[in-house]
């Protein structure tokens, strides 16, 4: 049995303060400090989505390169976009340099609103080293992170997953009781994604499956295998048995998923009625009841369009492709619409992506066959509109017509999006196997992260490392009634627990007894004003101390 302790809020005697270098601090204590009293608002609520466009996505007929138009129409005299009439290509930038124009399918009207308002970013020419064309292994490199290099060919666990495992590393050897939504959610598709799979268990993240006319889910699914049957008595075991304890709990997940759904709301309630637009229309509705889950990976089937990406009439803008790309472009500008009334639009960002392109010349069915280069497509308020990279050469394919010259690897995106966007620190990227990877200028300077505010991930913390203890945890948070502070000793010693304002006056003290193992300390907070705090457990041995901020939320 854990001890757990309820401390209550006891006012300090004076309006004393604390000073950012009053005590000692290791350097990881002090760049986390700076992040906590950074300006960092808002990093913490940031949301990735994720949408999976699978089966290969015909690149060329979605982002049409201009400067090319006769070779692309040579190559595509049945499926090409008009240049003429009413079906002709949407313009997409006037203002970009002659050779970086594009055109937009006719269908695609939507994106064209985004992208006039700054919220699109178009990706040329993305791909990896080796590109491999098979649906399946293709998947699997985009979701593990790979390549076709030896190296990289073979990786066991998806990226996302390790990039939220690197982002909250667990802290304590046994589940956190409050710990209410899971860290990743994958929608709309009854198969587990490998991108949150992780090297042990999948205990960050869960599977919803399945969309009612409310655009709700009608199947939670766990992301996992059966539990281990003989745990080692060990601090590897500790952490198997918290993983385990995860997968128990997802029926709990779906409780308060529910709870989410329940709270929130959409400020637009008539999304178009397909299969995506229920899905973002979900994911908002999330988002607003609460749900602090961080990366939602979406998909959309459909793309492996080997025939008839036109009707036998010839008409562009009715065929099979025509309207994927109708419902994409329709169900994401109804999602970020949605999420501006709701006010939530600082915090999401969106990006698309496939397993590879199509070949640049058409087949003899009206289709395409498997290819490789293809755009990623970027959209939300913090993205920083444009197209980054020209289009690909159609003079300079490969021998069996598929492009080539590739511009820049899909995981410089993500690379971004983790950093720029989300915050992730250095640690988390090495963790994610991301690191090296040169970042794109995808997000506007206002809403890129401050090196200040990166979350570090790490669980090193400013106490003693002869005590291996681990670093202190405050869940949830934000809080409104109270908060629960965990923390790890291999052995027992005297502490100081306080709180502080944001200013850094002293709110409240507690004298506490840290036990060996797991240590909780429950907080109630509900005399206090919704604000920023600080909590602060010092070593009275050594002075040595950790700080972890608090949002008070009601």
């Amino acid at each position: 049995m854990k001890r757990r302790n309820f401390l209550k809020i006891f006012p300090a005697a004076g309006a004393t303060t604390f000073a950012v270098n009053g005590f000692p601090m290791r350097p990881f204590a002090n760049s986390k400090l700076a992040r906590i009293m950074a300006d960092c608002d808002g990093v913490e609520d940031r949301v990735l989505v994720l949408i999976q466009l699978k089966g290969g996505n015909d690149g060329l007929n979605t982002i049409i390169p201009i400067p090319f138009y006769d070779q692309y129409a040579n190559l595509r005299p049945i499926i090409k976009v008009p240049e003429t009439g009413p079906d002709k290509y949407i313009n997409l930038d006037n203002t970009l340099p002659n050779t970086d124009r594009v055109g937009l399918h006719p269908v695609m009207n939507s994106l064209k609103y985004l992208y006039d308002k700054g919220w699109m970013n178009i990706v040329q020419g993305v791909g990896y080293e080796n590109l491999n064309q098979s649906h399946f292994k293709g998947t699997d490199l985009w979701m593990t992170g790979g390549d076709g290099t030896t190296d990289n060919f073979n990786i066991r666990s998806g990226w996302m997953g390790r990039a939220l495992n690197a982002f909250y590393p667990q802290v304590t050897g046994e589940p956190i009781p409050d710990m209410l939504y899971p860290l990743g959610i994958q929608i709309g598709d009854p198969n587990p994604s490998l991108g949150f799979h992780t090297e042990t268990e999948h205990q960050n993240s869960i599977n919803l499956y399945g969309q009612d006319p409310e655009g709700f889910y009608s199947l939670v699914q766990t992301i996992g295998g059966a539990p281990i049957a003989n745990v080692p008595d060990s601090e590897y075991g500790e952490e198997l048995k918290y993983i385990m304890g995860v997968e128990k709990a997802v029926d709990a997940y779906s409780y308060y998923i529910t709870q989410a759904f329940n709270a929130g709301s959409n400020a637009i309630s008539a999304y178009p009625q397909t299969t995506l637009a229920y899905q973002l229309k979900t994911v908002a509705r999330l988002i607003k009841g609460g749900c602090k889950t961080k990366i939602y990976l979406c998909n959309m089937g459909g793309f492996d369009t080997h025939g008839n990406q036109i009707p036998p009439e010839g008409n562009i803008v009715t065929g099979g492709h025509a309207t994927l790309l109708r419902n994409l472009s329709d169900a994401v500008r109804y999602f970020f619409d949605d999420l501006q009334g709701l006010g939530l639009a600082d915090q999401v960002m969106g990006c698309t992506f496939s397993e590879f392109g199509r070949c640049a010349r058409e087949n003899g069915s009206a289709g395409t066959d498997h290819g490789t280069l293809a755009p990623m497509l970027i959209f939300g308020k913090g993205a920083k509109g444009g197209v980054r990279g020209t289009n690909v050469d159609l003079n300079n394919l490969a021998g069996d017509n598929q492009l080539q010259g590739q511009q820049f690897d899909y995981r410089q995106v993500f690379t971004t999006l983790l950093q720029d966007w989300l915050g992730a620190g250095p640690n988390i990227l090495e963790a994610t196997m991301f690191e090296g990877y040169t970042k794109l200028p995808l997000i506007n300077s206002q809403f890129v992260v401050s090196p200040d505010c990166y979350l570090d991930g790490t669980v090193t913390n400013v106490f003693d490392t002869a005590q291996k203890q681990k670093a202190m945890a405050v869940f949830p948070n934000p809080a409104s009634d109270r908060t629960e502070i965990s923390f790890q000793s291999s052995a027992p010693f005297e502490a100081r627990l306080s709180l502080h304002s944001l200013g850094g006056n002293l709110v409240s003290v507690n004298n506490v007894r840290v036990q060996e193992g797991v240590n909780f300390y429950y907080l109630d907070v509900r005399q206090l004003a919704p604000g920023s705090y600080f909590v602060r457990m010092e070593d009275k041995r050594t002075g040595l101390a950790e700080v972890v901020k608090l949002i008070i939320n009601r």
